[in-house]
């Protein structure tokens, strides 16, 4: 038995075990579905699939709570896949392994996936309970929300009853979310021409490893380096030294959502560079760790590698150095109403070469995240101009809306009241500098009253990912008695 599942409170833990086992990184979502539907089978609840293959759940109200208001609940059955890279693990069809470090649950090598599996673990455990008296329950299990929203997306009107709705898909304990910042995806492609390598010429491999990453949205005002931009800035100083080098591959970051940790490069010099080049990447790496003294981690090497048959031409390179030197990364504005809350950024996620139809270009993937819409399709053009700049073709789309947030909601009151009751203190009400799914739920569902809380999750998107098991039973203990506080229909 996976350790993990015997960990208090057992009925949450035994499900995220379980769904631990299951391959389930975004857009591969199929068999955590299964899943769910077999375990509402086996317990006669109505499940079903809706049009774009979320799983909608319902259990009728306990004795005594048939009078209450419907109470919808809502997690993303997908993770994010990331791994070391000395980490081997395929993400469609390896079980996370799971493990305990001291106060903490982690997992070896890769994403642990309690966001968001530790939401969804409490809605099944809910949903199987007989001890736990609580209202007409209705569970919406949204499948892609790290890649796309696309379940949020695509939900439709008719399927619920609520006008009550709690995501469990936030990450500090005692702190209720009210509000989230939108999104827009900038995507650009710049085609190069390939030049054949010059004779007596070396190739190498920059690496770029160890930076923290993290979430895009909650970790992008904590200063963390990002590989791409650190890579490139090496490159960009190398290539003053020695005009000659020559960019043959890049292959920087890994998700759009996370803050890029490693980057690979392939540069070829002329035959005898390497001490100068070896010199300039010492030089650097002495002053980025100088700059970044939050990254205690960061580790620049540089090896090499076989000659590959051509590299970018010169004049190619060069506009794709200044564009990535120029693209915002990072925060663009602090909110001036919220404290501590970043407003607007981007997160200059992936840069990789590649081939489309016989022609080798460079792609390049971006977030841009706000918490005004307006702002963020702005920045978004703002990303997209630095690209077009160097010549490149550019599309922005995925775009998600922001939450607005109702201080006076209901439900918020509610909750507030409750976690009074069990602490004796006053939660704090917070607007998030992510994406969450309530902006997009109250499309179709205008009448959702919703609040978002959770147990305390450190380095989501990343290897480091870790949650804490005390605060895992607390949030537990205080869905409990959140569910049975729903007040009576008028």
């Amino acid at each position: 038995m996976n350790p993990i599942a015997t960990l208090t409170p057992t009925p949450l833990w035994k499900h995220f075990a379980a769904l631990c086992d299951i391959p389930r990184p975004s857009k591969h979502e199929d068999r955590v579905v299964e899943h769910v539907l077999n375990f509402s089978r086996a317990r006669n609840l109505m499940a079903q699939l809706d049009t774009v293959g979320n799983v909608i759940i319902k259990k009728p109200a306990t004795p005594g709570m048939e009078q209450r208001h419907t109470l919808a609940l809502q997690s993303h059955l997908d993770m994010v896949p990331q791994k070391n890279a000395n980490t081997v693990h395929n993400f469609l069809t390896d079980p996370i392994k799971p493990y305990v470090d001291g106060e903490w649950v982690t997992a070896e090598g890769t994403t642990l996936g309690a966001d968001n599996g530790i939401g969804v673990a409490a809605i099944l455990a809910l949903l199987e309970s007989t001890n736990i008296p609580h209202p007409a329950l209705e569970a919406l299990l949204t499948i892609d929300e790290e890649a796309g929203m696309t379940g949020a997306k695509h939900l439709q009107p008719g399927y619920f009853e609520a006008n009550l709705l709690l995501n469990l898909d936030t990450e500090d304990e005692g702190e209720l979310y009210i509000g989230c910042a939108g999104g827009v995806d900038v995507n650009a492609s710049l085609t190069y021409f390939r030049e054949p390598i010059a004779v007596d010429s070396q190739a190498f491999t920059l690496s770029v490893r160890g930076l923290r990453g993290g979430h895009s949205g909650l970790d992008i005002d904590k200063g963390r380096g990002n590989a791409n931009k650190i890579a490139n800035r090496i490159i960009d100083t190398a290539l003053g030294k020695i005009p000659e080098l020559r960019i043959a591959a890049l292959d920087g970051g890994s998700l759009r959502n996370a803050i890029p940790r490693e980057s690979f490069s392939t540069l070829v010099v002329p035959t005898g560079a390497q001490d100068k080049l070896q010199q300039i990447i010492d030089s650097e790496s002495a002053r980025l760790s100088r700059e970044f003294d939050n990254e205690a981690d960061l580790a620049i090497t540089l090896e090499p590698t076989e000659t590959p048959t051509s590299t970018m031409d010169a004049a190619s390179q060069l506009r794709l150095i200044r564009a990535i030197r120029c693209c915002p990364n990072g925060v663009a504005r602090m909110s001036t109403k919220l404290a501590a809350i970043a407003d607007t950024s981007n997160n200059l996620a992936r840069v990789v070469t590649g081939e489309k139809d016989g022609k080798p270009l460079v792609q390049i993937q971006c977030l841009v995240r706000s918490l005004s819409d307006t702002a963020r399709d702005q920045h978004g053009l703002d990303v997209a101009a630095s690209f077009e700049l160097a010549g490149a073709t550019t599309r922005l789309d995925n775009a998600y809306p922001g939450w607005a947030p109702n201080p006076n909601s209901p439900l918020l009151a509610l909750m507030q009241g409750v976690y009074k009751e069990m602490t004796g203190a006053d939660p704090e009400v917070k607007v998030i500098h992510a994406g969450l799914e309530c902006g997009l739920l109250a499309k179709p569902y205008p009448n959702w009253d919703m609040v978002s809380f959770g147990p305390t999750i450190r380095r989501a998107h990343s290897p480091e990912e870790r949650v804490h098991i005390h605060s895992v039973a607390n949030f537990w203990d205080y869905l409990i008695k959140v569910v049975q506080a729903v007040p009576t229909r008028n």
